[in-house]
């Protein structure tokens, strides 16, 4: 998958997935796309390969806020919509955590949307999995943020009237420097995608489009059916050009200011035609196309753009005024100013 480098320590032992299995009982639903994701988290931390005290996965509320339960790591689980801020405080209060954030469509972008977007403004080192089913699924079929204009739910019987985010425009209208999509039935991209999320240095989100089988069952069906998913989807990856489609004759092309999908061989199209994907462009004026595609959608890593982290200019701002300080101690502080010798 490649190599991680920053400060966490590594493990000096090949660790493996049973040493990420708690022994707690698993409560999803069978079935639950939870399960998928819980597995793909397991596979992919021994291959991030720090030590196993150094990871630390904090929840909000809801079903995927139930995961530091089901992981062989310490873990916090948190107050509706608070995960975000109680990672902050734990990544820059212990930079050499390795701090990951579960939680949903409600969690994250109703209750916690003012801390889910200065967490991504402020490019904290921390990895977010936003599972997105479309429904408050543990309070038993509420409408969510994510929900469909006009989906029927206990809480919109006929249909809700109101405008849904789509994450991907949120995280890179927040100035998100990671932005990914993966579906919960491809356990291969998930852990090919959090791999890339540990490696990059800032706030990575994770959108994992994720099935509720009780309250929302098959809500991604359309993009993740065996039948339509090579035509509904496009893998991009860095570096390679946008094509798709069952007989991988479909590419995405760049029409003055607009992607629109073009067919090899008609019209004088060619592979030159074709955008390469840039994951690493600065500009997120591509991603930000990309994250609203709707035909075909776009999977895998759309956004790595590397910028200053909050906790790297915070440490090298106390160590300027540390250097530049005349008070070096406490005897330094308590001398300080006008002081005043009673005899």
């Amino acid at each position: 998958m490649g190599v991680i480098r920053n400060s966490i320590e590594k493990s000096a032992v090949q660790l493996t997935k049973e040493d990420f299995v708690s022994d707690q009982m698993v409560k999803w639903c069978p079935g639950c796309g939870n399960h998928s994701i819980l597995n793909s988290v397991a596979k992919v931390f021994p291959e991030i390969g720090y030590k196993k005290e150094n990871y630390v996965i904090i929840s909000g509320i809801g079903c995927s806020s139930r995961f530091p339960y089901y992981m062989n790591t310490y873990g916090f689980h948190g107050i509706h919509g608070r995960a975000h801020s109680i990672a902050s405080g734990v990544k820059i209060a212990n930079p050499s955590l390795s701090v990951w954030i579960t939680t949903g469509d409600g969690d994250s972008m109703a209750i916690g949307g003012n801390h889910f977007i200065h967490l991504i403004r402020r490019n904290i080192d921390v990895n977010v999995m936003l599972f997105n089913n479309q429904i408050y699924g543990l309070t038993k079929g509420q409408y969510s943020p994510t929900s469909p204009l006009g989906a029927k739910t206990k809480t919109s019987p006929y249909g809700t009237i109101e405008h849904p985010f789509s994450v991907g425009e949120l995280v890179i209208g927040a100035q998100g420097t990671f932005f990914a999509r993966v579906i919960d039935n491809n356990q291969a991209m998930m852990t090919e995608v959090m791999f890339e999320a540990a490696k990059h240095d800032g706030t990575s989100i994770v959108e994992i489009l994720q099935n509720c089988v009780i309250f929302n069952d098959k809500v991604h069906e359309q993009i993740s059916a065996k039948d339509v998913r090579d035509d509904m989807q496009l893998h991009l990856k860095n570096g390679e050009r946008m094509i798709f489609g069952k007989e991988k004759n479909k590419g995405i092309h760049l029409n003055g200011y607009k992607l629109e999908v073009v067919t090899l061989g008609e019209n004088g199209i060619t592979e030159e035609d074709i955008l390469v994907h840039d994951a690493n462009d600065v500009d997120p004026g591509i991603h930000l196309m990309l994250a609203k595609l709707e035909y075909p959608v776009a999977v895998g890593v759309i956004r790595a753009a590397s910028f200053p982290t909050y906790d790297d200019l915070m440490e090298e701002q106390i160590r300027t005024v540390k250097e530049s300080s005349p008070i070096k101690c406490m005897d330094d502080l308590l001398n300080s100013g006008d002081t005043w010798e009673i005899k």
